[in-house]
């Protein structure tokens, strides 16, 4: 079994790769490989693939095998069943929108670094109990974005975060400016209009645009 300590360490190489980590749906298995090959080519290298449609763990498969540069995450876990199946597939890490004693149990058993959600103090006190140094903000806009980092920051030095939810590039800055974020999460890389049309130029761009952020 693999130590919180360690799989803490992973999250925090792994948020350290860029300032930005592509929240990303994939409806077609087909635009997972060069869809990550234009994101690696813009300079992003962890690339979050949610759970939300049924093509998102052979897009995790096929990243994982074809592309090797790429640290492919997995997002929207909400339980061990689908961390599991993540791991299997490939996947280097897992992101969850929020806890619950299950899936944390199951994070613990797994050799898979968790980067979990949380939106209160309380949440995040929790996590740290259990070990835990990185997390997501979720939804970060909505639950209060940088100001509630920033009231954050003093009570809980310990905690680094990738705020996800509501960001956009023009806003990204006040949030990378922090000293208590690592990175942030958003899903404006890979828009859909570009994913159907296969604009993996466009997608690099805005990859480079993004790792340009800090």
């Amino acid at each position: 079994m693999t130590s919180q300590e360690t799989k803490q360490q992973q999250i925090a190489e792994i948020l350290a790769l860029a300032p930005v980590v592509p929240v990303v749906i994939v409806d077609t298995v087909a635009h997972a490989v060069p869809m990550a090959r234009a994101l690696v080519a813009g300079g992003i290298r962890s690339i979050e693939v949610t759970l939300r449609t049924p093509a998102a763990l052979d897009a995790i498969r096929a990243i994982s095998a074809e592309v090797p540069d790429a640290i492919v995450g997995v997002g929207t876990v909400l339980d061990a069943t689908q961390l599991e199946a993540a791991r299997v597939a490939g996947a280097k890490f897992a992101v969850s929108p929020g806890v619950s004693p299950k899936l944390l149990d199951a994070a613990d058993a797994s050799g898979l670094p968790l980067l979990p959600g949380v939106a209160t103090v309380g949440e995040a006190m929790h996590l740290l109990e259990r070990g835990y140094r990185h997390l997501k903000l979720f939804p970060a806009v909505p639950v209060g974005g940088v100001a509630l980092l920033k009231a954050w920051a003093s009570p809980l030095p310990q905690l680094r975060f990738c705020p996800t939810g509501g960001i956009k590039p023009e806003t990204a800055h006040d949030f990378l400016a922090l000293p208590n974020v690592a990175c942030v999460g958003g899903s404006w890389l890979t828009p859909k209009d570009k994913l159907t049309n296969g604009d993996w130029v466009g997608i690099e761009q805005l990859a480079r645009a993004a790792a340009a952020l800090r």
